[in-house]
């Protein structure tokens, strides 16, 4: 389920977990929708990504294709937020 910056998902042991949206992208190449998210409570800052259909059901990731072009988003995402950081510290 997604909903706002926050979803809902099910870990390996069935048990919900809240997690924290970082954003949202289409691939028109591939016609998917993706969702890249945090798990809050990790001190790793461990980051997922999982396809969602048109109901905000999660997906899984099936291909290598799929995560290399997940990988070269989250890359030019984290790149973006540690310049927009290094402009905001000077301020």
């Amino acid at each position: 389920m997604i909903d706002s910056n926050k979803m809902i998902v099910k870990d390996e042991n069935g048990q919900e977990k809240e997690m924290e949206i970082l954003f949202t992208f289409e691939s028109d190449e591939l016609n998917a929708q993706y969702v890249v998210f945090t798990d809050p409570q990790d001190e790793d800052g461990e980051v997922f990504a999982s396809r969602y259909n048109d109901e905000g059901e999660l997906e899984p990731i099936e291909t290598e294709a799929e995560w290399e072009m997940i990988e070269e988003v989250v890359g030019a995402f984290s790149d973006e937020m540690n310049e927009y950081e290094e402009e905001t510290d000077g301020k």
